[in-house]
């Protein structure tokens, strides 16, 4: 009997589950890094041409790169005077592709002083697929503008305007009319032949508040 107890007390021993072992973590573990494709590579360009004056305004790119799908610019330009002058148009060529579609980050904004005109920085962003070949590309400024407010036409834009009518014998007057307590331009005459929606593009064309260039940059962005 006792022969059969230990016999038990040995089995039961053998068939108990066995103390969990102890798991040691190693001292540091590795943290997950972004992945980077390299269909998407960071490089900077080479300008041939970084300086460009057209219409009695100097642009210049300071700097330009592509980053991930963005084909980016930092572009400078004078002030013709006070007002809000911005990129107009602007678009990037490159192997038979013209973009026409940018974004723009302002980057500083310096007033004209001591003789010197303002300046105007901006980043332009353009994103182009990853295997865009820019060996040979041309980034161009097609203008800047300074849209006018309501009330700019009277004090600041319409005597330019009425006298571009004159210069170019098109027959359109305007003037400056109260419309309830705010001075409005407005179109008080025109041809008999010209509508009031052909007259209104005519008087309120870009033209009156923009400066054309272009001004190209050509650059290189082999990968």
């Amino acid at each position: 009997m006792k022969k059969f107890i230990v016999l038990l007390l040995v089995f039961l021993t053998a068939c108990a589950p066995s103390a969990p072992e102890a798991v040691v973590l190693p001292a540091f573990l590795p943290t997950a890094t972004a992945f980077i494709a390299e269909s998407y590579p960071t490089t900077e360009a080479a300008i041939a041409a970084a300086d460009q004056t057209a219409s009695g305004v100097d642009v210049r790119v300071e700097r330009a790169w592509m980053e991930g799908k963005n084909v980016n610019a930092d572009v400078c330009f004078t002030l013709p005077d006070a007002s809000d002058w911005s990129i107009w148009s602007a678009s990037l060529t490159y192997a038979g592709t013209i973009l026409q579609e940018y974004g723009t980050t302002l980057v500083s904004l310096q007033d004209a002083a001591d003789g010197q005109p303002g300046l105007r920085c901006d980043t332009l962003t353009f994103v182009v697929p990853p295997d865009a070949d820019l060996t040979n590309a041309v980034i161009e400024i097609g203008a800047i503008a300074a849209p006018p407010q309501q009330d700019d036409y009277c004090s600041v834009y319409m005597p330019k305007i009425q006298q571009a009518m004159i210069d170019r014998s098109i027959g359109i007057t305007l003037d400056c009319v109260d419309v309830n307590g705010v001075l409005t331009m407005q179109i008080i005459s025109r041809p008999p032949e010209m509508t009031q929606e052909q007259a209104e593009l005519i008087v309120y064309s870009d033209e009156f508040y923009s400066v054309e260039g272009p001004w190209s940059f050509p650059f290189n962005l082999s990968q």
